[in-house]
């Protein structure tokens, strides 16, 4: 079952942000009641309690259903999920899928395909979790997942309008604030990084909270829209406009992950944002909960 909670105080804060990638704007101010928040992201260990009892099988691990994705190879229409894979050397970032592999049999309990396992890794947050997977285990829990006006504001740790969780200033060289790409993104990371970590390896932010910034992206209730001038109300308006034949919602993923490289995205800041289609799960995305 979920740790203890962590309870956030009702308040006004700035949202948003103007100063970097154009989906974060307008920054502006939105007031929340107070709720209560898991400190940590929620680990293999609790979601395999939730399994146990449940019997849950998550959505990489369901068949697949041709007519779903028009025109895929046949040897993609298998359950499995998207796996990030070092490339050998410098690669041109504008082409993600060189370090993203379509990993038949790949999923919450087998992280990196068929042949893995969880050894080791109890403490470490739960990934390849579609929407689904985290609304179903929020329900199950008793709880639901945040906002993402709520996630932010449990993020930003009563710091008005910092860049990051930790303040204004970017992490020095020594420090370790958070599991982001540290190194030559995407091949060669620094010891320690690279992947994801035991929830709780990096300090907390003000209010208690770990992992806020960097370690897994994490699920929000909110469907996505271009910016934060308002939230789509349904389904429909989420889609992907350059992807007309994919009628999917998208929901709003925030936090960024071990893959965040300055050099890169820099999304672990708390106003960054990212949509993704609720059937897809991958090896960075999980989810914490909370209990309004």
């Amino acid at each position: 079952m979920p740790d203890d909670l962590v309870w956030i105080p009702p308040q006004t804060a700035m949202l948003g942000s103007n100063e970097h990638e154009p989906e974060e704007g307008p920054a502006h101010e939105v007031s929340t009641d107070g709720f209560w928040i898991q400190p940590h992201q929620v680990t293999n260990a609790q979601y395999a309690e939730f399994v146990a009892d449940t019997g849950y099988v998550t959505v990489a691990e369901r068949p697949v259903d041709p007519t779903d994705f028009p025109g895929a190879p046949a040897e993609n229409l298998v359950p499995g999920s998207l796996v990030f894979r070092r490339t050998a050397g410098p690669v041109d970032l504008r082409h993600l899928s060189q370090w993203w592999v379509w990993t038949p049999g790949a999923c919450w309990n087998h992280p990196r395909g068929p042949r893995s396992t969880l050894a080791g890794r109890d403490r470490h947050p739960v990934v390849h979790i579609a929407f689904e997977d985290a609304q179903t285990y929020a329900d199950w829990a008793g709880l639901t997942l945040p906002t993402e006006a709520q996630w932010e504001t449990a993020a930003r740790g009563g710091l008005p309008g910092a860049t990051y969780t930790w303040g204004d200033e970017p992490e020095r060289p020594g420090q370790r604030l958070a599991n982001y790409w540290h190194g030559e993104f995407p091949y060669l990371p620094e010891t320690g990084y690279g992947t994801t970590q035991p929830v709780g390896s990096f300090p907390p932010n003000d209010y208690g909270l770990f992992d806020m910034a960097g370690n897994v992206w994490e699920w929000t209730a909110d469907f996505y829209g271009p910016d934060r001038a308002g939230t789509p109300c349904c389904a429909a308006d989420s889609y992907d406009p350059r992807e007309p034949q994919f009628q999917i919602a998208r929901r709003v993923i925030k936090g960024g992950s071990f893959l965040c490289a300055d050099s890169y995205c820099m999304r672990y800041r708390p106003a960054a944002r990212r949509p993704q289609q609720i059937d897809t799960g991958m090896s960075h995305i999980g989810f914490r909960c909370i209990k309004g």
